[in-house]
């Protein structure tokens, strides 16, 4: 069965804009678990704006589920990431003039640099995960990489602006899952999925994690973090197994 994993960056985010304590997401991570997320996510930025180093540590210690970890593939975060030991690292794709993570990460012409990369952490136990585009060329070059699984980037899904378009991004991303299951590529979807897009994907077989963080963090300003991601987990665990 599919399950939830939340993102708690926005609350750093938050925190970040006043340089303060609060509010923590470490608190809201397991506010998050106790409204039935199955894992957290944070994205330890190289330029630090929201996640911090002290939030990945105490993270660390006190996640019950899964922590996963999305990072730029630079030897900093390799360094950090090995000493964290994280249940996955996911490459992603990082600019710091963007406000959010806008596509996929590139593989193709760096499978053998990325496989490298990710040997520590094989080596280890660590889970390896590849945010990527629906692009035939990018699901071959994750295969040939070696990482377990790849993230779907449904962000240009989420944002498309008329019902073509969207159907259009759907497809993309639906024979993108089809592929990847057939290369032997475990799969998750996220970046900006919310409580009604994510319907389009109920029927969907095969998909492992949804990664939400935004939509969730924007209903709990007004009920409310465990009933916002209580509301997230109930809709996706109507999903076909």
């Amino acid at each position: 069965m599919p399950v939830l994993v939340v993102n708690v960056d926005h609350v750093a985010t938050l925190r970040q804009a006043r340089m303060g304590r609060e509010p923590d997401p470490v608190t809201a991570a397991h506010l998050a678990e106790l409204g039935g997320a199955h894992g957290i996510i944070v994205h330890l930025r190289e330029d630090r704006r929201h996640i911090q180093d002290r939030d990945l540590a105490l993270l660390k210690e006190t996640v019950q589920t899964n922590l996963h970890l999305e990072m730029g593939a630079t030897e900093e975060m390799h360094a950090i990431a090995l000493a964290t030991r994280p249940h996955m690292v996911c490459l992603v794709p990082e600019k710091r003039e963007e406000l959010t993570t806008e596509g996929g990460l590139n593989l193709v012409g760096r499978e053998a640099e990325l496989k490298d990369y990710l040997a520590d952490f094989h080596a280890t136990g660590t889970i390896s995960s590849l945010f990527i585009d629906a692009d035939p060329e990018q699901i071959s070059a994750a295969q040939a990489i070696g990482a377990e699984y790849i993230e779907i980037h449904t962000g240009h899904f989420a944002a498309a602006e008329s019902r073509e378009a969207r159907e259009s991004e759907l497809q993309k991303i639906l024979a993108g899952i089809r592929q990847a299951q057939e290369l032997g590529l475990k799969v998750n979807l996220g970046h900006g999925l919310n409580y009604t897009n994510v319907l389009a994907f109920a029927h969907v077989p095969g998909i492992r994690e949804y990664s939400i963080g935004h939509s969730i963090m924007a209903r709990a300003i007004h009920v409310g973090l465990h009933k916002a991601v209580r509301d997230m987990a109930d809709i996706i665990q109507t999903f076909v197994r």
